[in-house]
């Protein structure tokens, strides 16, 4: 990998970026995000060094670095410093050199940060309390990370306001459902290169990304399981047309298995005896907790049969396939979401940091503000050349008579 190719590929992402582009040239005239300094935790790749590079191009110093040991590209991270981003992350590191890229950003004293499942909020929280009073406020990007800030903030631990991205409905609408859908899937065809059509695919969570993992499971031919522990999620998967059942029922049945509910060991020792020879696991939540690869490693003897594949014989010399060690297989073994998809996401986050600078917020976990998700909304739209209706005085004087 080299400089060229990670400029290329940021490059590509860009001109796939409408969004940002707009949001950029405002940016690069106005610098409203002047004398900030903000850390930027997101797994390293073309489309969050775009993301970057527009706030820095707004004015702020901005730090970078990936938030897995597995999903940075470091011909990405030569290309962006270059652009003027620090970067701190490489692929393949160590947790401790993981937990070190953390900390070398909040030893800058960012005055914003921007969070993908929390780790960066937690190490502020945990080693950097001295900071809290001096920083404005955060973003976070994912489910995992959003139940981590609720977690903390009904526990009172929550001492900076952050703002969930990942709640936008410009973010989970689209990111959640067709990002990941497509994501994963193209992950596990081109690292196993076997056939979709006709197996069966057993989804663990049918939440957005759950929803959006089944539904390209069916469109490839497959049929499709849905194991959930929520009795609504159920029956709205039932009423979607797919099977619905326990794992250790699905678990014989199943060709592959994707987890994506954020949750640990939703595939444990119980579910291994009984899942077939030669099936496919992966997990596409954001942590590696959902298969309990711990105590696989335990009760099996694993090898790599290829790359971002990890075969696992069990005693009863039955082959169990694991993609990407079990952490975020999108990522870990692909490019992540589709870059139209990300624009979305990533132009919440450059507005809801600007946003951030002169909101004055109090600790807390707060939502997007509608006129900012709105936005993003419409200028994706106008990038596709697509109009909608707009209401006319009467009929906002008539819907607005509802609330009196």
């Amino acid at each position: 990998m080299s400089f060229e190719s990670g400029n290329n590929k940021i490059n590509w992402a860009s001109s796939h970026m409408p969004i940002l582009k707009k949001i950029d040239e405002r940016f690069s005239v106005e610098k409203p995000l002047k004398n900030l300094t903000i850390a930027v935790c997101i797994h390293l790749e073309a489309k969050t060094a775009r993301l970057a590079e527009v706030l820095h191009h707004g004015g702020a110093s901005v730090l970078l670095t990936g938030s897995n040991t597995l999903t940075t590209q470091d011909d990405v991270s030569m290309a962006i410093e270059h652009r003027g981003v620090q970067t701190f992350a490489k692929y393949g590191c160590s947790e401790e050199e993981y937990t070190n890229s953390l900390d070398s950003m909040l030893k800058k004293n960012p005055s914003i940060f921007i969070d993908d499942g929390g780790d960066l909020t937690n190490r502020l929280h945990t080693h950097f309390k001295h900071l809290l009073p001096k920083v404005l406020g955060g973003c976070e990007e994912t489910t995992t990370g959003v139940i981590r800030l609720k977690s903390r903030e009904t526990n009172n631990r929550l001492h900076v306001p952050m703002i969930s991205v990942n709640n936008a409905l410009s973010k989970c609408l689209f990111d959640n459902r067709y990002g990941t859908g497509q994501s994963v899937w193209t992950a596990i065809m081109n690292t196993t290169n076997l056939i979709v059509a006709g197996k069966t695919v057993v989804v663990a969570g049918y939440g957005w990304c759950g929803k959006g993992v089944s539904m390209r499971a069916k469109a490839l031919g497959a049929k499709v399981i849905i194991t959930e522990i929520d009795p609504i999620k159920s029956m709205e998967a039932h009423m979607d047309g797919f099977s619905v059942m326990p794992m250790e029922k699905a678990a014989p049945i199943g060709d592959f298995f994707i987890t994506v509910t954020g949750c640990k060991k939703v595939i444990s020792t119980k579910h291994f005896s009984l899942i077939k020879n030669n099936a496919i696991l992966c997990n596409a939540g954001h942590f590696n907790v959902e298969i309990d690869m711990e105590e696989l490693h335990k009760v099996a003897v694993g090898k790599t049969v290829r790359k971002n594949i990890q075969e696992f014989t069990l005693p009863d010399n039955k082959k169990i396939n694991v993609l990407a060690q079990g952490k975020l297989v999108n990522l870990a073994s692909g490019d992540g979401h589709p870059v139209e998809i990300m624009d979305l996401s990533f132009a919440l986050q450059a507005l809801c940091v600007e946003y951030i600078k002169s909101a004055k917020l109090k600790p807390g976990l707060y939502n997007v503000p509608k006129s900012i998700d709105q936005k993003v909304a419409e200028l994706k739209l106008q990038s596709l050349g697509i109009s909608i209706d707009q209401l006319t005085p009467s009929q906002v004087e008539y819907l607005n008579a509802f609330e009196i």
